[in-house]
C-alpha cells in the first residue's frame, strides 16, 4: 500500500501493481479499493494498475468540507505519480466522477465505463430530489446503516426483502465503514441526469459497457455512447452490475492496448 498526497493535504492510498501504461481505477458506492482488487489484478501483466481508496474511504483520509473538487485533485495527484497521464476505468458511480474528470480535462488518455448509474426520464422511479441532504443529515447523525439502506433502496431499487436479507448478514456490518462516503458519491451524482454537454466534450477514445441485465442502465449506456464523440460499445451479456472481474478485464485490456 502507497500513498499520495493530495492538494489538501488528505493522504490518499491506493496500490500499484505490475508494469506497462497506467490505468487508474476508480470505484463507487460502498466499496474501498478492495472491490477493484481482482480486476488490478487481471490488468497487471500489461499495466501498471494504480488501485486507490477515494478520500473517505479504506485508507486513505478525510477532510471537511466535503467538495467534488476535492475527488479531482485526487484523481491528479495519482495521474502525476503515474508519470503525467494515465487511463482510466470506472466503475458504477465512480463512472460518474471519470466522466466529470475527463470533461475537466485531466490527463486523461483512454476512458472505460461500467453500468454508469445516470437515470433517464421514464426509465424508472426517479431518486428522491431530497436525496443528497438525506445522506449528508445520516452521516451527521452516525446513522451508516440507515444510509446503505437509502442507498441500496432509492438509488439501487433493490427490493426491500432483499435490503432486509442483506441486513441481517455480516457483510452489512462491514460496508458501514464506507457508508459515510454515500454522501459524497450523492454530491457527485447530483439529479443523476445524463451530462450531454460533458460528455460531447470528452475527445479521448472512449468505451462504454454494460451486462444488459438491468434495463434502465443499458438505456443509459446507450445515451452515454449517443453523447460521446469517439465512443466504443460493448454489452457482456448476462452480467449483473457486480461484473466478475474474468469478464470484464479482458475487454479493458484489449481497450487499453488499442
Amino acid at each position: 500500500m502507497n500513498k499520495v498526497i493530495s492538494t489538501d493535504g488528505t493522504p490518499i492510498a491506493y496500490d500499484r501493481i505490475g508494469s506497462g501504461p497506467a490505468v487508474i481505477l476508480i470505484g463507487g458506492g460502498p466499496t474501498d479499493r478492495s472491490a477493484n482488487a481482482p480486476v488490478a489484478d487481471l490488468l497487471a501483466g500489461d499495466y501498471t494498475v494504480y488501485n486507490y481508496d477515494r478520500r473517505g474511504r479504506g485508507q486513505s483520509g478525510d477532510a471537511a468540507p466535503y467538495s467534488v473538487d476535492r475527488e479531482f485533485e485526487d484523481i491528479q495527484a495519482l495521474i502525476t505519480e503515474a508519470g503525467g497521464s494515465a487511463m482510466v476505468y470506472g466503475t458504477s458511480g465512480g463512472g460518474i466522477l471519470a466522466v466529470q474528470a475527463a470533461a475537466r480535462g485531466l490527463a486523461i488518455t483512454r476512458l472505460a465505463l461500467w453500468e454508469v448509474p445516470y437515470i433517464l426520464p421514464g426509465t424508472r422511479p426517479a431518486v428522491p430530489a431530497d436525496y443528497r441532504d438525506q445522506q449528508f443529515a445520516l452521516r451527521e447523525q452516525g446513522r451508516h446503516g440507515d444510509m446503505l439502506e437509502l442507498f441500496f433502496l432509492e438509488a439501487v431499487l433493490m427490493p426491500a426483502e432483499f435490503v432486509a436479507g442483506m441486513k441481517a448478514g455480516p457483510f452489512w456490518e462491514a460496508m458501514g465503514s464506507t457508508a459515510p462516503a454515500l454522501a459524497y458519491d450523492a454530491e457527485v451524482a447530483g439529479d443523476f441526469s445524463l451530462p450531454a454537454d460533458q460528455l460531447a466534450s470528452i475527445t479521448v477514445p472512449t468505451i462504454v459497457i454494460d451486462g444488459g441485465t438491468i434495463p434502465w442502465v443499458s438505456t443509459a449506456a446507450e445515451a452515454i455512447t449517443a453523447a460521446l464523440p469517439t465512443p466504443q460499445r460493448r454489452t457482456l451479456h448476462g452480467q449483473p452490475h457486480n461484473v466478475d472481474p474474468a469478464a470484464i478485464a479482458p475487454v479493458l485490456a484489449e481497450f487499453f492496448a488499442a
